[in-house]
């Protein structure tokens, strides 16, 4: 049996399935052209550490975790000769985004940054405070902290979320004058936005067919998440004229979401009954969006 979820003052809950109040995201897995330089940016950058290195059939690629904690949030997998993203995109990933623990981490995230006089962009989207980042192969990096829930607002069973101007000089002041010592333990994947084509299809797989609920909705973007959370799940059509990622573009290859192990059954189960198609692996399941966008369901 799925795990229950409870009523809450937003979100747009799906007629069918609903996804359970512990979903959380896992790793992303990322096709980028060169792994070495990947790495280091990944590493200097970011602040992230190398947990395991390898070669599948070939092709090698690196596993991503937070300073001294064993879970992997990006896995890299190199594929020489592969197209960096282009500015305006492919339909696929907008951009990952990195949860930091506390807003004094971002702060001193923020002054590194600075540091390495890296340009980034900046944003106060009142739930949250945002940079973003591209990497080498022009893939889109949000890192942020959240507000406390109690600071988020709801109008119309919508999340009230909007794209002010950051403040920097407090931001950074809440770092303490601590050094960036890299990605804190706590560190995870907190959304994952994507371009689509149509909000309407994306609505009909990750809402009605998935289980997400709708927690905003606004001219050529919708926001998802379970839990009450302002959103693990971004998409919009600001690139709906560009072709889907392809094999030969630097791309995500799959993202994953976590769930107790009757909900990865009952999600798939959900899928299914929508005429969609579920690839099972064991105890996973793997389905794909309307756009070719590879979404793992994993039990944990």
């Amino acid at each position: 049996m799925a795990t229950t979820t409870t009523p809450r003052e937003y979100g747009i809950a799906p007629e069918g399935y609903r996804l359970p109040d512990t979903t959380r995201l896992g790793r992303v897995k990322l096709q980028i052209a060169d792994l070495e330089r990947s790495l280091d940016y990944y590493t200097r950058v970011l602040g992230l550490r190398v947990l395991h290195r390898g070669d599948a059939n070939g092709s090698p690629f690196a596993r991503l975790a937070p300073q001294g904690e064993d879970v992997v949030l990006i896995e890299l997998v190199e594929k020489p000769g592969v197209e960096p993203s282009p500015e305006r995109g492919r339909l696929g990933l907008y951009h990952f985004a990195i949860l930091l623990p506390d807003r004094a981490s971002l702060g001193r995230f923020v002054r590194h940054l600075g540091e390495m006089n890296v340009r980034a962009g900046m944003a106060d989207h009142l739930v949250s405070e945002a940079i973003y980042l591209e990497d080498p192969d022009g893939l889109g990096i949000e890192v942020y902290a959240d507000r406390p829930r109690s600071a988020w607002r709801s109008e119309a069973r919508q999340i009230v979320m909007t794209t002010e101007h950051l403040n920097v000089g407090d931001l950074v002041r809440a770092g303490g004058g601590e050094p960036w010592s890299g990605m804190p333990r706590g560190t995870v994947i907190g959304h994952v936005h994507l371009y689509v084509g149509d909000l309407e299809r994306a609505s009909a797989f990750y809402h009605d067919a998935l289980g997400f609920e709708v927690v905003w909705n606004y001219p050529g973007a919708l926001f998802l998440s379970a839990g009450g959370y302002h959103h693990h799940l971004g998409t919009n059509t600001w690139a709906r004229h560009a072709k889907p990622a392809s094999d030969d573009d630097a791309r995500l290859l799959e993202w994953e979401i976590v769930l107790p192990a009757e909900d990865v059954t009952a999600a798939a189960a959900s899928v299914e009954k929508k005429g969609m198609a579920v690839e099972r692996e064991g105890g996973a399941v793997a389905v794909l969006d309307p756009w070719g966008t590879r979404v793992r369901l994993i039990a944990g």
